[in-house]
């Protein structure tokens, strides 16, 4: 089975029009993915590939438009280029033997400030070599440098492999896992997941799939039941459960079934977890208290869906941000990878980024905080807006 997209490694390719981008995507995957051509501007909008890169893993590679392309839609490709850092794990820039320009640079400058390794591919080695001037400048950027002929380099892949070894993140080598680190080996565990309309017909929602599957393979025994089956599940079990976790929607009835003793927490706070950064998340939701009448708050999901009636992003969560802060406030939605203009909102809350990357979420959260705007997610929220935070995070301190 193919490895979900939000959990490869996402590979930027940047550079340049014309510097042999899609050619080294194409050569890399060894396939023809992208469109080469020798006409500058061929590539007009981000190429996706996922693959198996043995012995990295599964990856895909975002194949980005030259971003010093002049054409008429240029400016909007060039923004959209920009945009796929915040996605990129690893990034990729390649020039050729006349080494960066202003617009390589700033690629750079973007990769750095986010914290996002990359190297360097210089490209068209069989037309020129690149000066000792010019390698010596790229250096002061990275000493991860590929000089290569992406057309006749018999050896291109296995080195590339070797550079984008050193700089995986810790977190694919290591995976983390979703709740199995948190409790013993053959722990027993109640998921609680109620079938309301949110609920997919005939099967359950990624987040919970995952976290099953995370707990099968940490040895653990589950027990799936709707909300109104939990109490009689807990009396039915011999011992109690070393963990319940609930759909963030149901957290308060829940946490009035489950006793004190046992811990609590929700799918969407795991996810903050494993896809963000979990204490950032909880600083953020102090911010709830600090709201005021005409407060903006951003409700940001990473995928784009059809709304429904009882919405959680469009309805559950602003009903409960008003009953809590009893103010007048502008509640904005917004779905996609694009990030907005931030600048005016006093508060982010973020899905529970299932259908993302890690990566996304940590630039995001990267972008928030330089911005100086709190910024937390759907569970916490929930739980915070209860008055059960304390609880639904006891188990990770």
């Amino acid at each position: 089975m193919k490895a979900l997209k939000s959990m490869r490694l996402h590979i930027g390719v940047f550079g340049c029009t014309n510097v042999g981008k899609s050619a080294f995507v194409n050569r890399i995957t060894g396939q023809e993915v992208s469109i080469v051509s020798d006409i500058a501007g061929t590539t007009t909008d981000v190429v996706e590939k996922s693959m198996e890169l043995l012995p990295v893993g599964p990856v895909t590679f975002l194949d980005t438009a030259g971003i010093d392309d002049n054409s008429e839609l240029g400016s909007l490709r060039i923004e959209k280029t920009k945009k796929i850092i915040n996605r990129t794990d690893i990034g990729v820039i390649i020039c050729d033997y006349n080494g960066f320009d202003s617009y390589d640079i700033e690629i750079a400058n973007m990769l750095n400030a986010l914290q996002i390794p990359y190297l360097i591919v210089v490209n068209k080695n069989d037309l020129k070599k690149i000066s000792d001037e010019k390698l010596s400048e790229l250096q002061k950027f990275t000493q991860n440098i590929l000089i290569t002929s992406v057309k006749d380099d018999k050896n291109i892949i296995f080195e590339f492999k070797n550079l984008l070894i050193k700089l995986l993140p810790e977190d694919f080598v290591n995976p983390p896992q979703i709740a199995g680190d948190l409790i013993p080996d053959k722990s027993s565990v109640v998921l609680v997941i109620p079938l309301d309309k949110e609920a997919p017909k005939g099967r359950i929602i990624l987040p919970q799939v995952q976290t099953l599957r995370d707990l099968l393979d940490s040895n653990c025994m589950s027990y799936v039941v709707k909300e109104s089956e939990l109490k009689d599940a807990l009396d039915n079990l011999k011992t109690p459960p070393a963990l319940v976790i609930t759909d963030s929607q149901a957290f308060k009835q829940v946490s009035e079934i489950v006793p004190d003793n046992i811990p609590l927490t929700s799918f969407s706070i795991l996810f903050a977890r494993l896809k963000g950064d979990l204490q950032a998340f909880v600083e953020g939701a102090k911010a709830i208290d600090k709201l005021h009448d005409k407060s903006k708050v951003l409700i940001l999901e990473s995928c784009t869906h059809h709304a429904i009636e009882d919405d959680i992003g469009r309805v559950k969560i602003p009903a409960l941000l008003r009953k809590k802060t009893r103010k007048d406030l502008i509640i904005e939605n917004y779905s996609g990878h694009d990030f907005p203009d931030i600048s005016e909102y006093s508060l982010i809350i973020h899905c529970g980024a299932c259908m993302t990357n890690r990566r996304e979420v940590l630039s995001r959260i990267l972008i928030a905080n330089k911005n100086g705007v709190p910024i937390t997610n759907y569970g916490i929220t929930i739980s915070y807006c209860l008055g059960i935070l304390p609880r639904a995070v006891k188990i990770f301190q």
